[in-house]
């Protein structure tokens, strides 16, 4: 007799299944199965060293361990995972971690140092898109078998080009392509010299809380609880399904069709605020909506300039009647959950301040600009609030609306006046956004580093300085502060207007409990879900 269990059991063997066409049949989801709808069409590879996109890193995370990761409760604080302690050498050049004893893969094989060194080398070899994260460290193709070795079956020791700050080496290293393969399995998948990777873009062989089963592009992702792995909850499956519309997300959770809702915006949150059948779980992740003036327009390379418009905004404002279950006011270019971010909001909406400083730059009657955002929403709904308070002091804004890339390219080509956009982080240090924001040692148009800096033609060797000297600062205490200055002093001091950081939303129904967001996607955690 088929009931809904056996149905959910064996679908890995048959075709995905449509779960919307299940409701009529049957009543809330098995207890032992987890089942999430969220867009999942972001994603081209579960291989974690090519994997770049935020659900399949998301994925990637919870099906492999990597040495080290950020405390999710205290982020500025690294905290072992397959590595049970680190040294690093007093003239900073290289890193010893040992790793753990008891770590498993999903076949059953222990991790070794062998495995670590193996994937760290892959990740460099094989040059993907998030290679650069460890490539950074002066690791090549040609360098990587000497600079990266196992030394025994638990002691690995990486050296690098330069003395290096040992957190941000171990931040580098918690990112998805620090994650460690297996690489008997790697080895036997590979088809020439592709180290595993045509395999393992579909497949995984990892030592994380969960292990996939199958996945099915646009439409559905199937994860097992790794037998040997860490999980010790009641769920023995999850399924993901790709559903679209955020509407539909909703009815499916309310119907009981779904454990957890992933994609929900403030029209569907707001039905679910207060509501005691469900748990809303709201993180800060790495997206900031900011407003970029490139200073080849004359007018938009006053620092007065910079001011008056970071006065005139109505952040508040914004964020309260336009995304205020989706956003929050965030003037840093660092978010909030990465080590180092600050809290401080210097600015607010105040039209004669702005107004004076117009007139300080010698602009008392303002000047006409066009700003490009993105089509999608919120950016056409905030470029309108924008466009409304810089008329008030003058500033006359005409609005280019265009999809994503089109608007990244104009940019990228310096072809912009100001520009309404989102920025993402691509790993969890500092550096990562300060080198973007601050850092620009060439302002030419052909320059190779085309920072976020270069990008609006700003270039201030103080600035520069200061994201180095953090960078390299050996003292992890020291290097926080230096970044806590850093972002006051951009705030003072730059062409750019920070104002929202993204917030996501799991919408989960009462009986779900343990899922953990993080700042980055690739720190989003299942490893401890369970079901009441």
């Amino acid at each position: 007799m088929l009931n809904r269990r056996n149905f959910l059991a064996g679908t890995a063997a048959a075709s995905f299944f449509s779960y919307v066409g299940l409701s009529a049949a049957f009543a809330d989801t098995p207890k032992d199965i987890l089942v999430v709808v969220q867009q999942l069409d972001n994603m081209t590879s579960l291989d974690p060293h090519e994997s770049f996109e935020a659900v399949g890193s998301e994925i990637s995370s919870n099906c492999y361990q990597k040495l080290v990761k950020p405390s999710l409760d205290k982020p500025s604080e690294i905290v072992g995972d397959l590595a049970e302690s680190w040294d690093a050498a007093a003239d900073g050049k290289s890193l010893t971690f040992k790793l753990r004893k008891d770590a498993k893969f999903s076949s059953g094989q222990p991790v070794t140092a062998e495995d670590a060194a193996f994937s760290l080398q892959r990740a460099v070899i094989m040059n993907k898109g998030p290679a650069f994260i460890i490539n950074q460290f002066g690791f090549t193709k040609d360098n990587a078998a000497e600079r990266i070795k196992a030394t025994d079956a638990q002691t690995l020791v990486l050296t690098l080009a330069e003395p290096t700050s040992p957190s941000f080496l171990l931040y580098c290293l918690s990112a998805n392509v620090g994650s460690i393969v297996e690489k008997k399995i790697a080895l036997e998948k590979a088809q020439g010299d592709d180290f595993g990777n045509g395999w393992l873009r579909q497949n995984t062989a990892g030592s994380g809380a969960w292990t996939l089963r199958a996945w099915k592009p646009s439409e559905s992702i199937m994860l097992d609880a790794n037998p040997h792995g860490s999980y010790k909850g009641n769920i023995k499956r999850i399924i993901l399904r790709h559903i679209v519309d955020p509407s539909a997300q909703l009815l499916m959770l309310q119907k009981g069709d779904a454990d957890i809702a992933r994609n929900l915006t403030t029209e569907q949150l707001r039905t679910l605020q207060g509501d005691p059948n469900y748990n809303l779980i709201t993180k800060g992740v790495a997206s900031l909506m900011v407003i970029s003036m490139n200073q080849k327009n004359p007018n938009l390379a006053k620092p007065q300039v910079w001011q008056a418009i970071k006065w005139a905004l109505d952040y508040e404002g914004m964020q309260k009647n336009i995304v205020p279950l989706t956003h929050v006011v965030n003037q840093s270019f660092l978010p909030q959950g990465f080590p180092g971010a600050i809290q401080d909001k210097p600015f607010q909406k105040n039209v004669a301040k702005a107004k004076a400083l117009l007139a300080e730059a010698g602009l008392a009657d303002g000047f006409e600009v066009t700003m490009d955002h993105y089509s999608a929403q919120p950016y056409p709904d905030i470029a309108q609030t924008i466009q409304a308070n810089l008329a008030e002091i003058g500033i006359r804004v005409k609005l280019m609306a265009s999809e994503n890339r089109q608007v990244l390219t104009k940019m990228r080509a310096r072809q912009h006046e100001l520009i309404l956009t989102a920025w993402g982080s691509d790993y969890f240090d500092p550096n990562t956004n300060s080198e973007a924001f601050c850092v620009n040692t060439d302002n030419s148009d052909n320059a190779l580093n085309r920072t976020l800096a270069w990008r609006s033609a700003w270039k201030d060797d103080k600035f520069t300085e200061q994201s180095v000297a953090a960078l390299k600062e050996k003292d992890p205490t020291k290097r926080i502060a230096l970044y806590e200055q850093l972002q006051r002093d951009h705030m003072a001091n730059s062409p750019f207007a920070l104002m929202m950081q993204a917030m996501t939303t799991a919408a989960c129904r009462k009986n779900v409990s343990g899922v953990r967001l993080g700042t980055l996607s690739d720190t989003h955690s299942y490893a401890g879900v369970g079901k009441a």
